[in-house]
């Protein structure tokens, strides 16, 4: 047989079609991918790939060897979670967006502890949700449509956007058509985001490129706080710094973004993690009773 990483090389590099992309799921480099995937292509005695420019393609004996591959490493994934269902321990491994993790779940924390003493979060930002075939997760918590690679789904909330900002600048806003004299504040994961607000209330509104863009909403929310612009808020992820009286929403109009707060989990979670799923479904339950 040839080497195990040799063969998980060329299964997440086929499937990416990208070396880069596969380095970045195995957690080596590009180089070590691309080595790997040589050194399997040197004892099959022919190519896998063929390298170009713009990326990688695979060749037919490639190609014809992929779906056996990935569902062998399907099997050996679901095999670790077994193990680790029969393995128990108090850590619970959580996956979520940075903006997530920093301004939905971090404040949940204390509470978490304090109704589940025993658990320990372990909390990693990730840009898109795991495939918990592969990663070594034990849930996750995302903006989403659509479930992870292998997981179950629980809705938490609906998600909601409408414009916020510093209640000094809402008292300049009399009418949706007043922020065309306002820098917007958004955010990269979520560029449709105006537009679809805009559009719920009838209008076209001002384009985004004159606003400013920030990679983290952290950063979008922090500059709407300091008084930069109007950010289009996310309920979710506003709620606390509209509660604290930092921001306000100077117009009534909301709208769903087509997107809900889930968290996402193993068919078979281990015990810890299902508890977590338990008292998160919990509080969501009291903030919509509430």
């Amino acid at each position: 047989m040839p080497p195990l990483n040799s063969l998980r090389a060329f299964e997440a590099a086929a499937r990416h079609e990208s070396f880069a992309k596969a380095a970045d799921e195995l957690g080596v480099t590009p180089a070590a991918v691309s080595h790997q995937v040589k050194s399997l292509e040197a004892w099959l005695g022919s190519p896998l790939f063929v390298r170009h420019a713009q990326g990688l393609h695979l060749t037919e004996a490639g190609r014809a060897a992929i779906p056996a591959f990935s569902t062998a490493f399907d099997a050996l994934g679901l095999a670790v979670q077994e193990l680790r269902i029969w393995a128990p321990k108090s850590q619970v491994s959580i996956a979520a967006l940075p903006s997530i993790a920093q301004l939905w779940l971090a404040p949940r924390l204390p509470a978490l502890r304090a109704a589940l003493p025993a658990l320990r979060p372990s909390i990693h930002a990730l840009e898109e949700p795991p495939d918990f075939r592969r990663e070594p997760f034990d849930l996750a918590i995302f903006l989403t449509r659509q479930r992870a690679g292998g997981s179950r789904s629980f809705k938490l909330c609906d998600d909601v956007l409408f414009p916020v900002c510093t209640p000094g600048l809402a008292a300049q806003l009399k009418t949706p058509a007043d922020l065309a004299s306002q820098l917007l504040l958004w955010d990269t994961t979520w560029t449709g985001d105006w537009n679809l607000w805009f559009d719920s209330v009838g209008m076209k509104g001002p384009s985004i490129d004159a606003g400013s863009e920030f990679s983290l909403y952290s950063l979008a929310l922090q500059a709407a706080i300091d008084g930069a612009g109007v950010l289009m808020g996310h309920e979710v992820l506003v709620s606390r710094a509209l509660a604290s009286g930092a921001l306000v929403a100077p117009f009534s109009q909301r709208v769903q973004s087509g997107l809900s707060l889930e968290v996402l989990a193993p068919d078979r979670p281990p015990a810890q993690a299902a508890q977590m799923i338990e008292w998160l479904l919990s509080q969501a339950e009291l903030t919509s009773s509430g």
